[in-house]
């Protein structure tokens, strides 16, 4: 469904070097005195500050083109802990639609960035639909100072949910394995390791004593259902160590082990090279793809479960795309067609919705994706497209 933009940003947190240029538009939202707090603050009826700057008007769902969720609020103040999608799920029907009603105001230091505290308002601008940041107690569209630490805005999606993920539950795609330093041998001869040890480890890229990895295994094959190309191996947690020595071969010291650590497993640098703050979006192209895998090896996969899809960068797929997630109907056979009801051609039922995924890490062939919603049972294998 495409809509019009009016004065937004698909970007949000880019930089619109050309907002000095951009005409004027015109604002308005609902009537009334506007309180000091939010509209849920049951006391801020009997509290009112200077009228705002712009004409009020209601905002009405009837007549508008954008799919607003039921019970919207007309403004919504930003609580600790909240994500952009649980927002963007608090106005719209359908969380991916935010970037085209996400209105960028030019006066607010950071427009691209929302924080705790924040109001955000149900507004029309130009007679189109949007969402605004209004910073502070009043709606002025005025300049405010924010002294709020950058890394304390809003994220897009629970990083709690995906912290696991980052050194303990990963997939590993083919080319990658080649890249990553592994563990030569276990001082003192040991066929094994475990916490206390030293292992000596070769290959990856130089780095400071101290740096810290997660170790391991190289387990299963992934298969591309579409083509049956490898197009990663699970890989299996065995621990978390440290650097204690440079050099080729360089050591380092195990300080936490689940299983046994074994020659030639894997090292992964426990950095974090995900964005957290991109905002919900349809792909910009045409996915059609299947979850391969899930993270940690369950067959059902419930909400805030990661899993792997066989679409990458290479297929246009992107952090911040939201996919709809399809069980597959059933062939059943119509024994009521014909004379008989012993025989009968064989018919496929429509595919189900079951959920929603939102990606948020992509390599070349597979994607690492986070269930937003799970509305029925999901499984290894359904489908993954564009939302309707």
């Amino acid at each position: 469904m495409a809509l019009p933009l009016a004065a937004c940003s698909l970007n949000p947190f880019s930089n619109d070097d050309d907002r000095s240029t951009r005409p004027a538009a015109t604002v308005t939202r609902s009537a009334g005195t506007v309180s000091d707090s939010a509209s849920i603050d049951p006391g801020a009826s009997a509290r009112t500050t200077p009228a705002p700057t712009y004409t009020p008007q209601v905002v009405e769902q009837t007549g508008s083109r954008i799919p607003l969720a039921e019970g919207h609020p007309d403004e919504y103040v930003v609580q600790p802990g909240d994500t952009l999608w649980d927002i963007a799920s608090t106005f719209l029907r359908d969380p991916w639609y935010w970037p085209e009603i996400w209105h960028v105001n030019p006066e607010i230091a950071n427009p691209h960035l929302i924080y705790p505290g924040d109001v955000l308002a149900l507004v029309t601008i130009d007679g189109e639909t949007r969402i605004m940041a209004v910073r502070g107690s009043s709606y002025r569209l005025s300049p405010q100072a924010r002294i709020t630490p950058l890394d304390e805005s809003v994220r897009s999606i629970p990083y709690e949910q995906i912290a696991a993920f980052l050194s303990k539950g990963l997939v590993l795609e083919k080319n990658q394995i080649e890249q990553l330093p592994y563990v030569l041998a276990v001082r003192e001869n040991h066929l094994i390791a475990a916490a206390g040890n030293d292992i000596y480890v070769r290959g990856g890229e130089p780095a400071q004593p101290g740096t810290r990895y997660s170790l391991v295994h190289v387990g299963e094959e992934l298969i591309d259902p579409d083509d049956n190309n490898v197009v990663g191996f699970q890989g299996i947690y065995v621990g978390e160590g440290a650097l204690s020595r440079g050099g080729d071969p360089a050591t380092v010291a195990l300080t936490e082990t689940n299983r046994e650590a074994l020659r030639g497993d894997r090292l992964l640098p426990e950095t974090v090279d995900i964005p957290l703050n991109f905002f919900p979006k349809s792909p910009d192209t045409e996915i059609d793809g299947r979850i391969i895998s899930v993270v940690d090896g369950l067959y059902l996969i419930g909400q805030y479960q990661t899993v792997v899809l066989n679409r990458g960068a290479r297929d246009g797929l992107a952090p911040g795309d939201v996919l709809t997630v399809f069980q597959e109907g059933e062939v059943v056979k119509d024994r009521f067609a014909g004379a008989s009801m012993f025989s009968g051609e064989k018919v496929k039922l429509p595919d189900e919705e079951a959920g929603t995924v939102m990606v948020f890490k992509v390599y070349d062939r597979i994607g690492y994706a986070l269930v937003m919603e799970a509305t029925s049972d999901i499984h290894v294998l359904d489908a993954v497209r564009n939302p309707r």
